[in-house]
């Protein structure tokens, strides 16, 4: 594996300073607008059918919708409290929160024809308030986008970034930005949300890959491919094996969610994704 595979847009936890937050603050206090990437989808998948913001880096993406295992495409222009104990403590800081450092998981890697691919997520903190929220704003700036459309959206809400690499030495490409809502932390059973797209960033397909989440109870999901086959992806423990080119249901670290990634043979493309166990 690649060592750039644990390294962040530009700027690892060991790199953020309080130099640095504050010097966000005052840019989020001074209104500095630093460039938004623009939200290149709006699409819909799962059985929950949500509206998601998950920008894509092709000119289309497949929505792979598990509860009826039908194909929908989609064009693309584009804090949790918990009960105190009756001893008083410190209160987590937004570092310890990771509001604006995220915490970075790898949810999948593998080998395509001689090339390393894996995929991140970056989780990122819930603000508590709206300086904190300013200084996240400022922060995801410097990862490549934003996942709503004003800092106060971001108030009391965890965030995700979804990245894919293909070849060793390229650069990340965030695949899926949004904030996780309280639908995802009631995700059970069979409840899933996944799209289908090219493993290469720079491609316009073929669309192989798949990346979904799940509820924490689901066991196993199967990718089912044009050509009639299908993958059985299954849950595994924290800190399994990531060196591994299994292709698995994996927790990650803040989510509330689980989340998988599998990949269709050379020959064919992505079908249908569903909870089967």
């Amino acid at each position: 594996m690649s060592a750039d595979r644990e390294t962040n847009h530009g700027m690892t936890s060991h790199d953020m300073t309080h130099t640095d937050i504050a010097l966000m603050l005052a840019d989020a206090a001074d209104e500095v607008e630093i460039g938004i990437a623009p939200y290149q989808a709006v699409i819909r998948g799962g059985r929950r059918r949500r509206a998601r913001r998950w920008a894509v880096a092709t000119a289309t993406a497949l929505v792979l919708v598990g509860s009826t295992g039908t194909l929908a495409l989609a064009g693309l222009p584009g804090g949790d409290g918990s009960r105190g104990s009756h001893v008083a403590t410190q209160p987590p800081s937004a570092e310890d929160r990771h509001v604006y450092v995220p915490q970075r998981s790898t949810i999948a890697t593998g080998n395509d024809h001689g090339k390393e691919w894996w995929v991140t997520i970056d989780v990122w903190g819930a603000p508590r308030d709206a300086a904190e929220a300013q200084a996240q704003w400022a922060a995801m700036a410097t990862y490549g986008g934003r996942p709503v459309d004003k800092p106060s959206e971001l108030i009391g809400k965890k965030a995700f970034f979804v990245a894919r690499t293909y070849g060793a030495g390229a650069e990340p490409q965030i695949t899926m930005l949004d904030v996780f809502t309280k639908e995802d932390s009631s995700m059970s059973g069979r409840d899933i949300e996944t799209a289908a797209l090219p493993l290469d960033p720079d491609s316009e397909g073929p669309n192989r890959l798949v990346i979904g989440q799940v509820g924490k109870t689901a066991r196993t999901v199967t990718c089912t491919w044009q050509d009639g086959t299908m993958t059985d992806v299954r849950r595994v423990p924290a800190g399994y094996d990531i060196n591994t080119d299994d292709q698995v249901i994996r927790p990650v670290d803040g989510s509330p969610v689980n989340w998988f990634v599998c990949l269709a043979p050379d020959d064919t493309v992505a079908k249908a994704a569903y909870v089967s166990e």
